[in-house]
């Protein structure tokens, strides 16, 4: 099944639950930012390829907010993931995780990985 043909709000519940599982925070906005991303750019790969030009401004748009302060709360969400969440769910998404020692995975490489993640299981089904 194409990813195209999904209703947001499943696709919504999918990436939320691969974030729950992979320690991300719903009490931070960049958890809310973080799933946009991932859902625009499992839509358009190409978005994650200028994330400062196309993604962050589109988010801050849509949230009223920065392309700045969407850069970092994504920025800090990831880090807290990294830092306190699910290892066994980073090593299967990633193929490493902060216990490999190492560094975490920046802002686009994240969004990428698991919106990629996303595209293939739907692919699958």
């Amino acid at each position: 099944m194409e990813i195209t043909a999904i209703k947001d709000c499943e696709l919504e519940r999918y990436i939320t639950d691969i974030m729950l599982d992979i320690g991300v925070p719903a009490h931070l906005k960049g958890y809310h930012y973080l799933r946009d991303a991932i859902l625009l750019t499992g839509r358009n790969m190409e978005v994650v390829t200028s994330v400062t030009k196309l993604l962050y401004p589109t988010i801050a748009r849509r949230f009223k907010t920065t392309d700045q302060k969407v850069e970092r709360a994504i920025r800090n969400a990831i880090e807290v993931s990294w830092s306190r969440g699910n290892v066994e769910t980073f090593e299967k998404v990633f193929g490493y995780s902060a216990l490999s020692g190492r560094p975490r995975p920046t802002n686009s490489e994240y969004i990428a990985r698991i919106a990629d993640k996303v595209r293939l299981d739907f692919k699958a089904m």
